[in-house]
């Protein structure tokens, strides 16, 4: 484990070394779209990246954000949970997806009653280990410090820990902030 602060910025960090142009991303939760925009920034004009949300508030946020920045044409918003990411992803990239960025807990300035959930979330992250290409990777941004998010990242710890490591590499990253509910980082990557 390392300590490096803040989180989201180095979530993008270490997305920049694996994400390529003309790849293929998913943001498993847009929220306000922010890692969506980045994504989308990264993968240039031919690349593609799939958002789900299963708050419609948050699809129309980020396709807001989107269009302002002239990007929505390379992002394919999904109304859906993250869980069913293999069913709304076309077969053709199945195999294939470079990123997959997790950023879990509620909207922020949205209700704080609908919040991600440890059932859905690693099913979709069990699913989004399948999606990646070789070499790729899945961040997942876990704060332990809101109602839930204490059994999420308990459970996506436990979770990490059981994953062949012939065929995955988990590293995860702490907050700078040494409090046992600060957020945290965990970083999949797809070994073969």
């Amino acid at each position: 484990m390392t300590r490096i602060f803040p989180l989201p910025e180095t979530a993008h960090h270490i997305v920049r070394q694996h994400l390529l142009q003309g790849g293929s991303a998913v943001d498993a939760t847009v929220g306000n779209g922010h890692d969506t925009t980045f994504l989308a920034q990264l993968v240039g004009g031919r690349g593609t990246v799939f958002g789900f949300d299963v708050q419609l508030q948050a699809i129309h946020i980020t396709a807001q954000l989107l269009q302002q920045r002239d990007l929505l044409h390379r992002v394919t918003l999904i109304h859906a949970s993250h869980s069913l990411m293999d069913e709304h992803i076309p077969q053709a990239f199945h195999g294939q997806i470079q990123v997959i960025m997790f950023n879990l807990g509620y909207l922020p300035g949205g209700n704080k009653s609908f919040i991600t959930r440890a059932d859905s979330t690693l099913t979709a992250i069990e699913i989004a280990c399948r999606l990646l290409t070789a070499q790729g990777i899945v961040t997942v941004l876990a704060y332990p410090g809101h109602v839930g998010g204490d059994e999420e990242t308990l459970r996506l710890s436990r979770w990490c820990q059981q994953l062949d490591p012939r065929h995955f590499q988990v590293d995860t990253v702490l907050s700078y902030y040494l409090k046992p509910h600060a957020p945290r980082l965990f970083v999949i990557r797809k070994m073969n």
